[in-house]
């Protein structure tokens, strides 16, 4: 089995996981680590942003793609603290489809951004993300376990997608693209939902 059919396998069992979307009751009976590690799986939202902001980080200039995991783990880090410390957001559902429906556009048109305005989209998408773990982290949960275990799923989903979309890169151009714009339309079913 060649690398990108294991991607691709990996993708489709990660996807195939929960068809929900990342909401409360995610894991509350498993604790802190568990629950952290599963939360970010259990929403189609969660992973299509991840995965896709991991592929597109690919096809961006070295200092973005070195840089591209921090901005995400940043960024989800951050919104979880913003949860934490009771702050209330608005629209944090909307924000977590457009960041899905922005990545597949992205990836479409294979936008190349500058490294400070590429990672602060990342960041941004991403805080949106961390603001609902955090926001849903069960009471009595170990916030230090919880964002541990958030931290994690959140790298492998987005080094998933980093290693799918290297691999990518030596297929035609129309199938990245052609993902991106799959992926545009789901956030924008998910926006419209």
């Amino acid at each position: 089995m060649n690398r990108v059919t294991k991607l691709l396998m990996t993708v489709g069992l990660m996807l195939t996981a929960s068809v929900a979307v990342a909401h409360p009751g995610h894991g509350e009976h498993t604790g802190g680590f568990l629950s952290g590690l599963l939360h970010p799986m259990m929403g189609l939202d969660h992973l299509l942003a991840m995965a896709a902001i991991g592929f597109w980080s690919m096809r961006q200039s070295a200092g973005m793609k070195r840089s591209a995991p921090l901005f995400v783990v940043g960024g989800m880090v951050g919104g979880a603290a913003i949860a934490w410390a009771g702050v209330s957001l608005a629209g944090i559902e909307t924000g977590i489809a457009m960041s899905v429906l922005l990545a597949g556009v992205l990836i479409a048109t294979m936008a190349k951004l500058p490294t400070a305005i590429g990672g602060s989209l990342v960041a941004l998408f991403m805080l949106t993300h961390g603001y609902a773990h955090g926001a849903e982290m069960s009471a009595g949960t170990s916030l230090i376990s919880y964002m541990l275990g958030f931290v994690i799923a959140t790298l492998a989903i987005t080094f998933v997608g980093r290693g799918l979309g290297a691999a990518m890169m030596k297929a035609d151009n129309r199938i990245s693209r052609a993902m991106g714009g799959v992926i545009a339309v789901i956030g924008g079913v998910l926006a419209a939902g």
